[in-house]
Formats: C-alpha cells, structure tokens, sequence
C-alpha cells in the first residue's frame, strides 16, 4: 500500500515537472538570478566582519569606502536580479497555468455526457480557476523558495562553522525541532486546505447555479430561498476555512516561535563564550548578523508550506479531472461516408446508474427518409433512445445500427457531423446571430447563412433588427424570444446539412402561432431526412410513417397513426383524445 501510495506521488511530481518543459531555458535563467540574489546575501556579514575586526580598528577610510561602494553596486545588481525574478519567474508560472488550463479544457470538451450528469459546472470552473491560480504560484515560487532557501541554509551554516564550529552546532541544533514541528502539523493542513478547496468549488456552484436562474427566482420572488440555500454553502466554506485557519495558525505560531529562539539561543551562548574568551566580540557579531540569513529562508521555507499545500491540492484536482476516461473510438473505426439514413435499433437496452434501467430491449426499424415519432409520459424514455443514437451513451447491449454500420465501430466525429438536433431547450452561445448560426457549419460562406435564416423562417425578423445578423443574443439568447431561438436552432441545423435528424419537442413549449411557423420550418427540414419526433403535441405528428409509445423505457405500441387511433384501449388512443377533448371525441371514448 505504502509502495503505492509513493509510486502516485512520483507520478504527480513527474506530471507537474513535465509543464515546465516549454520553458526550461526561462527556468534556468530564474534559478542562476536566484543562486545570484542568494550569494549576493553572504556578502554582507563577511564584510562587517572584515570591517569590524580590521578596517575601523586601523581607521582605514579608503578600505571602509571602497568596500561600502562594492556592497551598493551588489545590491543595485540583486534589485535587478530580483526584478528578474519576480516578473519573468510569474510570466512562466503563468504560461505553467494556461497550459494545464488549456488541457484541462481541451480534455473537458472530450468527456462523455455522464461526467457532465454528475458534475456541476461551477465546481469543474472551480477548478480551472482558483485550483489553477494555486498551480502557477507553486510553479513559481516552488524552485526558487527551495534554491534560494536551500542554499542560503547551507551556504550559512558553511559560513558560521568558518567562525566557530560550537556555537554553529548549538545553533543547529534546533533545526530538528522545528523539522519534527512540520511533520507533525503537515497532515492536518494538508486535509484542511483539501476540505478548503472542496469547500470553494462548492460556494462557486451555488453561485452559478443562483445566477443563471436568476430570471426564474425573479418570477417566483423567491430571493429569499436562494438566499438560504447560499448561506449553506457560504456557510460550509466558512467551517472548511476556520479549520484551515486553525491549522495553519497551529503551525505558524508553533514554527514561529522555535525561530525566535535562535535569536536567544545566539545572544546567551555567543555572550557566554565571549566572555570566557572563546569567541572576539567581531564573530559574535557577524553571528548576529548571519543567523537572520539562516532565518529567514527558514521561515521561507515555513511559510511556503501553506502556498505548497495549495499548490499541490490544487494540482491534485487537477489531475482528477485529467484522469476521468475520454470519449474514444474504437482502435479500427471507419467514417460514415456516403450516408443513406437507414436506423435500426437491435435489442438495446441502457440504465444510467446500476438501480435505474432506463431503456429495456428496444427494437426499431426506420428506412431512409422516414419519420419516426415517439411519444409517451414524461421520463419514459423518449430522449434517452434520442441520445443513444449520437453516442452520447454507451447502450449496455444491443445494437444501434446506421446503414448497417454498428455505431460504436464508426469515429464519433463522423457520426455526430451526420446528425442535426433541434431540442425544445435551445442553448445559445454569447455571440451575434451570425455566430450562433454558424456553428452548424463553421466554414459556410455569408449567403449559405442567410438562406439557412429563410427556410428557418427566420430572415425577415432579422432583417429588422438594427444590427442585422450581428446582432447580439445575449447569454443563453436571453434577447430572443422563444420561438426565435427555436427557428436560430432551426437555420443552425439547415446550415449543418445532416441526413439524419433528431427533433426533441422543438415545438412542445410555443404558442399556436409561433407554433405554426416552426411547424412549417420544420417541415422543410425534415424532406429528404431520416427523422426521430420527441413531440407531446400529437398533432404535429399525425403524418409520421411510425409511432411509438414510450414508457418505463419500453415499446408499448407501434404503428401508424390511424393503426393506433383503431386499437382498442390503447395507450396512444387515450393521449390523443385526451389532448382534442371536443364533443366528438368524448363521444368516440365513451363508446370505446
């Protein structure tokens, strides 16, 4: 377990180094102006010590001069050096960081839905920024704080046994000490500052949750609610900081106060061997200069401890996210090429989580050019069976065929460039109308765009507008109506081109009117398509060569829609006249 747990921290150390690949050269000129700035530190006790037992004694004016110029120039060229080192030695913390950022993105964008189904966006954000932020500082002041401290506690202790080898060894001999201090407070700290970071990722979902709903918590003046809801969350950061806190002050005051014993320890012992000769009053001096170049990068090193904590919690997030399997081809997949649309679903069945069986041996047939509506009771199915098709999800068995290709052997890129979706619950990007339409075909020229816009029936209403097609939407279309993101979708799917098309109730949430005209969008898209209709409005799917009735993820019925109005008690009888209560109707199901 032990040999496990080491092999993972040599992983995570050899995963962290790789980021500085890019930039060894800058790294390299950072870690000599930090071995520079560190030297350039001994300089100053050698020469007090210098001065005071040699230079003023003799009154050498000229030598006191002399050597108080050399330390100035020294000291003009550590400012530079440290210039150096705090803006370059950042610049590549920071490319550290937009790099990870940039495969954690890049990575994000090739998880399957499922990691999307259990995490929330604010806390993948979370992780991105603040864990990231923690990263860059750590791959900055990580090297240096450990060369320059490192070298500085060497170089010192070099320096004092020079001077007097007793005196150096009672010094260092608390070293252990504040060693043993660490040890033992480096747990709890490293668990706070986990729970820490846990705790933020959670505050910052909450806020992206409050605020992209922010419109719905107006309408029901429900402020208040989000407000709680929020405290909880703000509340548990709070705990999971205090106890952070609270660590960090255990250790910063236990660390802090074994230093100011050094101090002491050189004042009683340096003015006890003093005065029995051992020591001229000119070492015990440049002891008391030198033991703050030894503290200080001790307590560098002490204080960098927290910033280490955070950096390397924060990595660790990173790589957990990372580390989550990718969507993947299989070894030899094939493009869809040459598509005709024809769709056959063999015995599939899909469940999302172990005790929730979603889809149970589905079996459906849909030839080319055909329309296929499934309709039923919410969370029957219906949009599961819609996102099996594209690979979303990976079905448990069965087979999902197109043309009799199984998908799960073609790539997802030609599958997914194959199918259009038109969804009742349009996202749009924060863009222009033109953007938004592009994204069905990145590469379409500007009259290829306007008239996606006219069969979407959409043109007109965007001529009117003052910015024409470059009009912004707003986050999430939030400037548009309903029916306008619905027809934006629309001319997105006509620009995309694809042969097999999915609408999943594009229409259930229009007004009749608006309805009509999506309708008849619609319509025209669906000519020469293969095409699957999520629809709770029956009427709009009266004229589909098959329906199917969806619920508890299985087939109930199946047909056309006269063959299933003719069966008695059935299931999508008892909808359709539920849904077109006239006089007439009422009539035909009391008869039934």
């Amino acid at each position: 377990m032990e040999k496990k747990k080491d092999n993972k921290k040599i992983s995570l150390f050899k995963r962290f180094i790789s980021y500085y690949g890019p930039y060894k050269k800058l790294f390299c000129l950072d870690m000599i102006a930090s071995f520079f700035i560190s030297a350039i530190a001994m300089v100053y006790p050698i020469v007090t010590r210098y001065m005071l037992k040699t230079y003023i004694p003799n009154k050498d004016i000229m030598m006191i001069v002399i050597l108080s110029i050399v330390i100035l120039a020294l000291y003009i060229i550590r400012m530079l050096l440290r210039y150096f080192v705090q803006y370059k030695g950042h610049v590549m913390g920071t490319m550290m960081q937009a790099n990870m950022r940039k495969d954690m993105f890049s990575h994000l964008q090739k998880l399957p839905f499922k990691y999307y189904d259990n995490h929330e966006t604010g806390r993948i954000m979370s992780r991105m920024t603040n864990d990231l932020q923690d990263v860059s500082e750590l791959a900055h002041h990580g090297p240096e704080n450990f060369f320059i401290s490192g070298f500085m506690l060497v170089a010192t202790f070099v320096y004092l046994m020079t001077l007097n080898v007793y005196l150096t060894l009672i010094i260092f001999a608390v070293v252990p000490v504040v060693i043993f201090i660490v040890a033992k407070i480096k747990h709890g700290m490293a668990q706070a500052f986990m729970e820490s970071r846990k705790s933020i990722a959670s505050i910052n979902a909450s806020m992206e949750n409050s605020i992209t709903g922010i419109r719905v918590t107006k309408a029901f003046d429900n402020s208040k609610e989000e407000e709680k809801k929020f405290a909880v969350s703000n509340q548990s950061f709070l705990q999971a900081k205090s106890k952070a806190y609270k660590a960090m002050g255990k250790f910063q005051s236990s660390t802090s106060f074994v230093t100011d014993l050094f101090n002491l320890i050189v004042l009683c012992a340096g003015a006890l061997f003093m005065a029995y000769g051992i020591i001229t009053y000119d070492v015990l001096a440049a002891f008391i200069v030198s033991i703050n170049l030894f503290i200080n990068p001790l307590t560098t090193l002490i204080n960098f401890t927290e910033q280490f904590q955070d950096g390397v919690t924060g990595f660790k997030r990173f790589c957990q996210v990372m580390d989550e399997d990718i969507e993947k081809d299989a070894p030899n997949a094939k493009e869809l090429t040459d598509i005709k649309g024809k769709i056959e679903f063999k015995n599939v069945n899909f469940h999302y989580s172990i005790d929730k069986q979603v889809i149970q041996n589905i079996n459906l047939t849909i030839n080319p050019g055909e329309k296929i509506a499934l309709v039923g009771p919410s969370g029957g199915g219906k949009t599961t069976i819609c996102h099996l098709l594209p690979r979303f999800y990976k079905i448990d068995s069965g087979e999902i065929l197109i043309d009799g290709n199984n998908i799960n052997d073609l790539t997802m890129a030609s599958l997914r460039q194959n199918i259009g979706i038109v969804q009742q619950d349009v996202f749009l990007f924060n863009g222009t109308i033109k953007e938004n339409i592009l994204y069905g075909n990145l590469n379409a020229s500007d009259e290829e765009v306007i008239q996606a816009s006219k069969k979407a029936r959409l043109y007109d209403y965007i001529m009117e507008l003052p910015e024409q097609f470059m009009t912004e939407v707003g986050e999430r279309g939030v400037r548009l109506s309903g029916g306008q993101k619905q027809r934006l979708a629309i001319a997105r799917v006509f620009l995309k081109n694809p042969k097999i098309l999915i609408l999943d109730e594009a229409t259930s949430a229009l007004d009749n009117s608006t309805e009509a005209l999506i309708q008849a969008a619609l319509d025209e898209l669906c000519k020469g398509r293969t095409t699957i209709v999520v629809a709770h409005r029956l009427s709009t799917i009266k004229s589909a060569n098959e329906i199917a009735v969806i619920s508890h993820g299985k087939i109930l019925e199946k047909g056309t829609h006269n063959e299933l109005l003719s069966l008695k008690n059935g299931i999508y009888k008892k909808l359709y006249y539920a849904q077109f209560r006239t006089d007439e109707s009422l009539e035909r199901l009391n008869l039934d």
